[in-house]
């Protein structure tokens, strides 16, 4: 499976994309009104209980808008905070701080929310289970919200098409489930292959092919089970389809090996920080 990796000149391209975003053409005109020689120390903090992450992508953008401005971390990604948390002191000149401000608090509050959900779905779903991620993420930052699930305590499931097998729904219903678990077995090339089912008869009609994982989708607590209790002497197993935090408990009490959810990333609430002058 592809590594997450969070290198520090992607973290600055990163950055620098957000920021042209945010300035082209003319710059930050509102902050151009302050003077440039003023100093100032700016307190961030947090306005709600949260798991915080993204702070090496906040200190880029004001790194980049002036590498003198100071930012100094009080709390480390993937710490838990409470309400009022002063994570981080910035330090320099007022309006260089203020054209770094909202691209700052942007990635940090994305990052920060998906974090902060995931962990709520790993505390309900116990230790002997793990949360992780899908491919439902918003294009062109998957290796940032992927970062921000592990943050959480999540796991990164398969980071693109090429990292495994993954036999869907929509796979079967264009072809055959048996034939194509055994073409993937037949090509797999040391690549892990997943197999998704929705029905104990499917389950039981490739029971024995050797594949790595099967996916229970979409079923009711009572199949899920079922399905577990057949499958866990050949495969892992893994459950999937509208996981919420009132349904991954029960989920997570079949026995299953992990979960899968597409909210933690595709619908998590951003954490609400602010800069405090």
């Amino acid at each position: 499976m592809s590594k997450i990796k969070l290198s520090k000149e992607f973290i600055k391209s990163t950055v620098k994309l957000a920021l042209n975003e945010d300035l082209y053409p003319s710059g930050d005109i509102t902050s151009s009104l302050i003077k440039n020689d003023k100093i100032i120390t700016v307190k961030l903090i947090s306005n709600q209980s949260a798991v915080v992450g993204g702070l090496v992508f906040a200190k880029q953008a004001f790194s980049l808008i002036d590498n003198k401005i100071k930012f100094i971390v009080k709390k480390k990604d993937g710490s838990r905070i409470k309400k009022g948390s002063l994570v981080a002191l910035i330090k320099g000149k007022a309006n260089n701080i203020l054209i770094a401000e909202r691209v700052a608090l942007n990635f940090l509050s994305h990052i920060s929310g998906i974090a902060t959900k995931t962990n709520e779905f790993v505390k309900l779903a116990g230790k002997k289970t793990k949360i992780c991620c899908t491919r439902k993420t918003i294009p062109n930052l998957r290796v940032i919200q992927k970062y921000a699930v592990k943050l959480g305590g999540g796991t990164n499931h398969r980071f693109n098409l090429s990292d495994e097998y993954l036999i869907k729904d929509n796979h079967i219903a264009s072809s055959d489930l048996k034939s194509l678990v055994l073409k993937a077995i037949k090509n797999k090339k040391r690549k892990k292959i997943t197999v998704e089912i929705d029905t104990v008869n499917q389950l039981k009609s490739i029971l024995g092919l050797k594949f790595n994982t099967v996916l229970l989708d979409n079923m009711s607590i009572r199949n899920l089970e079922e399905s577990v209790k057949i499958a866990k002497k050949y495969y892992k197993t893994e459950a999937s389809g509208n996981v919420t935090l009132k349904t991954v408990k029960a989920i997570a009490s079949t026995g299953v090996n992990r979960i899968s959810v597409g909210s933690i990333t595709h619908s998590a609430p951003a954490v609400d920080f602010k800069l405090e002058i």
